[in-house]
């Protein structure tokens, strides 16, 4: 089941998105080897995540996270061990070895995800097993502004929440989750369109950090 959830995974170049496992972001990467090494890192995190009971379900992959590190809200500073200082470490995401694909010139340590730094600071300050928890996007590409470029986010549209929701229910059927966890209104949205029962808690940007961990402890320890 979790090879039909890698086929979905690529799909035609669309306007305005990007993704990051088979194409080359030819003015961020590091060379061309970026989306493979994308790749390995993603099945390396699912791989050791197969019993997971809860998937933590966000929105969009970010260009501060995803984009460069092919794992939904999880940043280069993370897999790099730049953040340490707060308590997360490399091993928490993978046991093996994780890559960086972002050219150093643009960020010597890597990219930074504040959203990131939240999610998986929460996880390990709690003592949780991380690795009982899958961190997924119910659009699973990285949307940016044209304006902006490849370094810019934005919010996906409702037919692309509609494009993505395949994706989302191959990981459904490859993993037995026994929790669904929505961060924000468009990820439970998603959820809730395909018939899926889900329990929604704030999305950590823009403020909300301390709602979202509140609400979060509030589900896990139950």
């Amino acid at each position: 089941m979790i090879n039909h959830f890698f086929k979905l995974l690529y799909t035609p170049e669309a306007n305005q998105v990007f993704n990051p496992w088979f194409e080359v972001d030819k003015e961020n990467d590091m060379d061309k080897t970026s989306p493979g090494k994308r790749m390995l890192n993603l099945k390396c995190y699912l791989e050791e995540r197969t019993n997971a009971e809860y998937l933590l379900l966000a929105e969009a992959l970010g260009y501060q996270g995803g984009h460069f590190t092919g794992i939904p809200m999880t940043s280069e500073r993370i897999i790099l061990g730049h953040k340490t200082d707060q308590g997360i470490v490399p091993e928490h995401v993978c046991r093996s070895q994780l890559y960086r694909t972002s050219n150093k010139k643009k960020h010597k340590d890597g990219f930074n995800e504040p959203t990131a730094t939240i999610v998986w600071g929460k996880l390990i300050r709690e003592g949780l097993n991380t690795r009982n928890f899958v961190l997924w996007n119910a659009f699973p590409w990285h949307p940016y502004k044209k304006s902006k470029g490849l370094l810019s986010n934005r919010t996906p549209t409702n037919n692309e929440m509609i494009e993505g929701a395949p994706v989302l229910e191959a990981l459904l059927h490859a993993f037995d989750f026994k929790k669904i966890i929505a961060l924000g209104n468009k990820a439970d949205a998603s959820l809730r369109t395909i018939g899926i029962k889900t329990e929604k808690v704030r999305h950590p940007a823009m403020g909300g950090a301390e709602l979202f961990r509140e609400q979060f402890l509030k589900i896990v320890r139950g």
